[in-house]
């Protein structure tokens, strides 16, 4: 198996047996920016078995500018990667669920109760702008809770408008959404700020879930240096939803 590895660095980077189950990644080729082509998809999945994960729940976006991927697109290219690592003997549970970027498409189809695409425990991950705060913040997690999702806010450390308003990250813990960090983020690979609000986030226990957000061998080879945080074991220490899933 090719690795981005040398052989003296795996038992250092043994990092995904601390978490089981990655829930956010874009493994699913061609359909977003993560993964290119079946080949790529294929490299990113051995490194991350070779790293230590059991499961992996890829979440490819949906955004209505610019990735409008659909139940559909996303379950046929579930099946096909499914089929390539099968023909290829990789043997990892996989499943797909999504990153939903929060705009109108996405408040329609809320508004509308239309059907989402989840994870676990009717988990459902999304994003928002990294510049500024969506005007629609407050009312799509009241209406997804009112429908019985449970709303996962993905990296709010890498959020500009966050970096000097932790309380604002609180208030949204306080009304019981999830709150997901990258784990690259205790690396510094998002800058300084993110990786001051994730330690932050891990200080005030606030965390529910970590993830890779793997879209390209970049971000594998960044997570080979987690072990030099000291944060990484306070992290691995939460009680993290990832093993449950």
């Amino acid at each position: 198996m090719f690795s981005f590895f040398k052989k003296n660095q795996l038992e250092d980077i043994f990092f995904g047996s601390s978490f089981k189950t990655d829930m956010h990644s874009h493994l699913l080729p061609g359909i977003d920016d993560g993964a290119k082509d079946l080949d790529q998809s294929l490299t990113l999945i051995k490194e991350l078995i070779l790293s230590g994960y059991e499961k992996l729940i890829t979440t490819p976006h949906i955004m209505s500018d610019f990735y409008k991927n659909t139940p559909e697109i996303i379950s046929n290219k579930l099946i096909e990667l499914q089929e390539h690592l099968s023909e290829n003997n990789i043997n990892i549970k996989i499943d797909a669920a999504a990153e939903y970027f929060l705009d109108e498409w996405l408040m329609e189809r809320i508004r509308q109760n239309e059907k989402l695409l989840t994870f676990g425990d009717n988990f459902i991950l999304f994003e928002t702008s990294f510049i500024n705060k969506s005007s629609f913040l407050l009312e799509a997690i009241f209406l997804m809770q009112t429908q019985n999702y449970k709303p996962v806010l993905a990296h709010p450390e890498r959020y500009i408008y966050f970096h000097n308003d932790f309380q604002s990250i609180k208030n949204l813990y306080d009304k019981n959404v999830f709150l997901q960090i990258n784990i690259n983020s205790l690396t510094g690979y998002y800058g300084k700020e993110a990786k001051t609000i994730a330690e932050k986030l891990i200080d005030n226990k606030m965390v529910s879930f970590a993830g890779t957000d793997c879209h390209a061998e970049k971000h594998i080879l960044s997570l080979q240096k987690v072990y030099k945080s000291k944060y990484y074991e306070k992290l691995v220490d939460l009680p993290l939803y990832n093993k449950t899933l």
